[in-house]
């Protein structure tokens, strides 16, 4: 299994003075459904940072996503680890097959694939 990327999820309610402040620094916005924005930098797209009011179908909200190319494999390697799934494997209306689990640190992490 391989990392894609990883992003930074910051709970704000902030989204556009976010996206003004980090726009200073080169990001520009790449996606917006309106619970959730993503800036990413233009000369390296997978250096990315995600502004979310709430998560529109998990119970909680993720600290961090991390693509990978087999989130079904991922799925699987965490639960054989007997990780807590706080969310689990489905596939979101908006493209991306994903599960939330918490890490030994306590944080919520999103691990998708795009579907």
């Amino acid at each position: 299994m391989a990392v894609r990327r990883v992003v930074p999820n910051i709970v704000s309610e902030a989204a556009r003075e976010s996206r003004d402040f980090y726009g200073l620094l080169g990001f520009e916005e790449v996606m917006n459904h309106g619970w959730i924005m993503t800036l990413a930098s233009p000369s390296s797209p997978t250096a990315q940072i995600s502004f979310m009011s709430a998560d529109k179908t998990a119970p909680v909200n993720p600290d961090l996503s991390i693509e990978v190319d087999d989130v079904d494999a991922a799925y699987a390697a965490v639960l054989e680890q007997g990780a807590e799934v706080v969310h689990p494997l489905q596939n979101e209306e908006w493209g991306v097959r994903r599960f939330l689990v918490r890490d030994p640190n306590g944080q919520v992490v999103n691990v998708l694939g795009h579907a």
